[in-house]
C-alpha cells in the first residue's frame, strides 16, 4: 500500500465521496481526481487546495476554487470560492496513508507552517482589523498555518519588533496594512546586526490601506486583483519574488526604500494629504487636485547614474574629479563647490562609485519620483517598466507644466499609458 501504483500515482484507492464508491487518485503532478458518476472532477492540489483535516474517518479538504466548481476544463466566472470537499476512506490503513501522502505533498509545496502578521487598525479607512478577520484568518485556518497576529499600537512599532524579535520562530512576516508597515518591517530587518540573514525573512503584505502599491505590483504581475484574499492565498502558497532594496541617506538619517522615493509635487500630496485620512484612497486624488491648482516648483540638481541603454539622459559631469575615503565619495564641481555622495549599501558595499558614470539634471522641478515597482498606489502605475529586482530605479522627473496638462497626466498615470522609459523626462 505504500508503494506508488505502475501508473505513477502517489495513492490511489477507493473511497467514499457523498456516500457513492468511487476511486480517488493523488497524481504525481499533484491532482487529485475522481469521477462522480458523470464526469471527471479534479483538484490541483498547489493551486487550490488549502489543506486538510480529518474528524474521524472522514477527510475534509479546504480549497479555494474558481466558480462554479471543481471542474478540470471549463470556464465561467473567474471568482473564488471557498469549498470544503469531503471523501471518506474504507479501513483505518487508508486513512491513514491519504492522511501521510496528502500531508506529505502539501509540505513538498514549501509552504510557510508559522506566520508573524502586523495588521495595522490606523491605515487607510481602519478597515486592517476587519479584512484579518474576514478575509486573512479564515484562510490561514484552512491552510494550517499558525501565526501569531500583532496589531500596531505606534508609528515604527512594527519596526521595533522586527528590530528585536526571534526570526527563527517564524517561516515569514505578512502585513495587513498599506506599504508604511512593509517599510518599517523592512528597515527593522536591516537594521539588525544579523541583517545579512535576517533579510531572507519571507515577508508578504495584504493589501489594507491607502496606496496599497506594493501589493498591487505583485498581485498585478500575475494577472490578479489586488485583494486580501489572492494576496493570502500568494502568501499561503509560498509564491516568493526577489526586490531591490534602495538606501537612502538624508541628513544623519539612513533608511531603506523598497516601493518609491518622493521630492516636490507627488511627495506634497502624499504628505500634507494626511489631514485627509478618513476619506482613504481618494484622500490622494482629493488633495492632488488642489495641489496642482496651486502648483509649486523645486529648485535643485539631481546627480545619477544611469542604467543601461539610457546614458544620454541628464549633462556630463566634465571636468571632474572623484576621491573616496572610508566610504565617502566626493565629486568636485570646479569652482562651485563639492558634492557629498555617500558610500551606501546595507555595511559591507562593494559598490566602487568612483568608477561610474554619473550625470547630472537641473531644477527647478515640479516633481521627482524614483521608484522602484511599477505601481505607487492601487490606482498608479508611474513606472509600468520598473522590475522587481533589477538592480535599478526608474526615475520620473517632472519639470515646467501648466495645470492642464499636468492633471492630463496625472490621469494617464491611472494605467501607466504614456510613460516607458527608465528615465522619464517631461515639460508638458
Amino acid at each position: 500500500m505504500e508503494q506508488q501504483n505502475e501508473g505513477g500515482d502517489i495513492v490511489s484507492e477507493l473511497v467514499k465521496i457523498k456516500g457513492v464508491d468511487t476511486t480517488l487518485t493523488l497524481t504525481c503532478a499533484g491532482m487529485l481526481k475522481w469521477h462522480d458518476g458523470q464526469r471527471l472532477r479534479c483538484l490541483t492540489v498547489e493551486k487550490e487546495v488549502l489543506g486538510f483535516s480529518t474528524v474521524g474517518s472522514q477527510v475534509f479538504v479546504k480549497t479555494v476554487v474558481e466558480t462554479p466548481g471543481l471542474c478540470c476544463v471549463g470556464g465561467g466566472d473567474k471568482g473564488l470560492t471557498r469549498k470544503t470537499f469531503v471523501f471518506e476512506p474504507l479501513s483505518e490503513g487508508s486513512l491513514q496513508l491519504w492522511s501521510r501522502k496528502l500531508g506529505q505533498y502539501i509540505d513538498s509545496l514549501g509552504r510557510p507552517k508559522k506566520l508573524l502578521i502586523f495588521v495595522n487598525p490606523f491605515g487607510g479607512r481602519k478597515s486592517a482589523t476587519k479584512i484579518f478577520a474576514a478575509d486573512v484568518k479564515p484562510l490561514l485556518d484552512d491552510a494550517n498555518i499558525l501565526y501569531t497576529m500583532q496589531e500596531t499600537k505606534h508609528q515604527l512599532h512594527a519596526k521595533e519588533i522586527t528590530y528585536k524579535m526571534d526570526l527563527s520562530m517564524y517561516d515569514g512576516i505578512v502585513c495587513v496594512s498599506g506599504d508604511g508597515i512593509l517599510v518599517e518591517v523592512i528597515n527593522g530587518l536591516l537594521e539588525r546586526e544579523d541583517w545579512d540573514s535576517a533579510i531572507r525573512m519571507p515577508l508578504g503584505v495584504v493589501p489594507a490601506g491607502t496606496g496599497n502599491g506594493m501589493a498591487k505590483s505583485l498581485l498585478d504581475l500575475v494577472g490578479y486583483p489586488c485583494t486580501a484574499l489572492y494576496a493570502v492565498l500568494a502568501v499561503i502558497r509560498g509564491h516568493k519574488r526577489s526586490l531591490d532594496v534602495a538606501t537612502i541617506l538624508q541628513g544623519e538619517t539612513r533608511f531603506y526604500c523598497v516601493l518609491m522615493l518622493a521630492w516636490g509635487l507627488v511627495a506634497d500630496i502624499d504628505i500634507e494629504s494626511e489631514k485627509y485620512r478618513w476619506m482613504g484612497s481618494a484622500r490622494m486624488e482629493f488633495y492632488a487636485l488642489q495641489r496642482i491648482f496651486h502648483l509649486r516648483t523645486y529648485n535643485g540638481r539631481i546627480y545619477f547614474v544611469p542604467a543601461p541603454g539610457f546614458e544620454a539622459f541628464g549633462d556630463e559631469l566634465s571636468g571632474h574629479t572623484v576621491e573616496c575615503a572610508k566610504g565617502i565619495c566626493a565629486r568636485g564641481q570646479n569652482q562651485e563647490g563639492m558634492i557629498n555622495i555617500q558610500q551606501h549599501g546595507y555595511r559591507d558595499s562593494n559598490i566602487d562609485l568612483q568608477s561610474l558614470n554619473w550625470r547630472t539634471i537641473e531644477g527647478p522641478f515640479i516633481s521627482v519620483w524614483l521608484h522602484n515597482v511599477p505601481w505607487g498606489s492601487e490606482d498608479t502605475m508611474a513606472a509600468p517598466d520598473a522590475k522587481f529586482a533589477d538592480g535599478y530605479l526608474d526615475l520620473i522627473i517632472m519639470k515646467t507644466c501648466s495645470k492642464l496638462p499636468l492633471l492630463a497626466l496625472m490621469a494617464e498615470m491611472n494605467n501607466g499609458e504614456g510613460i516607458h522609459f527608465r528615465t522619464w523626462f517631461t515639460n508638458c
